[in-house]
């Protein structure tokens, strides 16, 4: 076995250690709880469970997009909104962004929640996103104090330019966050 495959399976079993530990809320289609599942169970199998997005304004209308770590188990490198997760059990939506947007980009600021919606979207590993997301939207002006664990870079783009450079370059950017605006584009503006 050479030194690559070796320290890849080494990896693999500490992702696989480290997401069975974590559990996601599984829930009904009417976002009531019906249990817990380890989080690389649950995306292995497709099973509907709570998760939340983060939409972060300036003050010239820009989002504030990141670009996944190269390290994440899917859609590494891939663009996004500014970050996203899943609840903790007994979490609130807006407890778990405050939450996951210090953990990945360094900063607080406060969050209110839009719109949520359900969406499925299998990955070339074999996991599949089967989500009901909840929108939560802020506004900050700083400068991020990114997790490189988390994120390779951010930007701020208008969404007007977001949009075109989806329809552009579609591959760069999540499955979530394409559905997001082709879907709800008007519930994320401030």
């Amino acid at each position: 076995m050479s030194l690559i495959t070796s320290s890849y399976f080494v990896f693999l079993k500490k992702l696989k250690i480290a997401m069975t530990e974590e559990q996601v809320v599984l829930v009904n289609e009417k976002d009531e709880k019906i249990g817990l599942m380890p989080k690389l169970e649950a995306h292995e199998k497709g099973v509907l469970h709570r998760a939340f997005s983060v939409f972060v304004f300036n003050d010239n209308n820009e989002l504030m997009l990141q670009q996944r770590a190269l390290s994440k188990y899917h859609s590494p490198g891939l663009w996004t909104n500014t970050c996203c997760s899943h609840q903790r059990d007994g979490e609130t939506s807006l407890e778990a962004g405050k939450r996951r947007l210090m953990e990945e980009m360094g900063f607080e600021t406060p969050l209110k929640e839009t719109i949520s919606f359900i969406y499925k979207a299998p990955f070339d590993n074999g996991l599949t996103e089967h989500e009901l997301d909840h929108i939560l939207v802020g506004t900050f002006n700083g400068l991020p104090k990114i997790n490189i664990d988390e994120v390779a870079a951010w930007k701020w783009m208008s969404l007007n330019d977001v949009k075109l450079d989806m329809e552009l370059h579609p591959d760069n950017y999540t499955a979530w966050f394409k559905i997001i605006f082709d879907k709800f584009y008007h519930h994320i503006d401030l």
